[in-house]
């Protein structure tokens, strides 16, 4: 009995300190660093309008003030979906791009109508390294006028909106118009 009751606690000791890898993908540790020293941003024009401000759960339940993030820095919304073909066909590329501006520019994915699993299994499989916010009742997407997964909004520091894709956006593009926010 004594036997059974160690093996116990140890199998529980180590089920609570928890393998990374189990951790949901798009989670808080998808969160950026520190602002750059020499991070250097073009003003934003005159009268452009606001983005909407929301807070969400990340995937592994971690809330997200999105305002918090671009009162620091740009921040690109991707919309996204794990069923939706587009967005795979995309993913890999804006992924990688992403990784690219990693702490200057702040990649967050938004997600309604997925299977936690399903989504999951797509995070991993595209190799998504951003936070990716649960829009469980589909109320930011309504924010952003979005009718369906695969729109992308450029969002500068201070919470300008600057610039949004319906229909979402390569990534060569969506990068020409990331590199046009920065000064060098």
């Amino acid at each position: 009995m004594k036997t059974f009751a160690v093996l116990l606690a140890l199998l529980l000791g180590l089920a609570a300190c928890g393998d990374e890898t189990q951790k949901p993908a798009g989670g808080a540790a998808a969160l950026p660093g520190p602002v750059p020293s020499d991070l250097t941003l073009r003003p934003v024009p005159p009268g452009v309008p606001r983005a909407p401000e929301f807070t969400g759960a990340l995937t592994d339940g971690t809330s997200l003030a999105v305002g918090d993030l671009w009162a620091q820095r740009p921040v690109v919304l991707l919309f996204l979906s794990s069923w939706c073909t587009t967005c795979a066909e995309r993913q890999d590329a804006i992924s990688e791009l992403a990784r690219g501006y990693r702490d200057q520019v702040v990649f967050v994915g938004v997600v309604t109508e997925d299977e936690p699993a399903d989504l999951d299994a797509y995070l991993r499989a595209h190799k998504v390294e951003f936070p990716v916010v649960v829009d469980t009742d589909g109320t930011i997407s309504r924010s952003y006028a979005i009718r369906e997964p695969g729109a992308v909004a450029i969002v500068a520091k201070g919470g300008a909106l600057l610039r949004g894709w319906p229909g979402g956006q390569d990534a060569s593009t969506l990068d020409t118009h990331v590199r046009e926010l920065l000064l060098k």
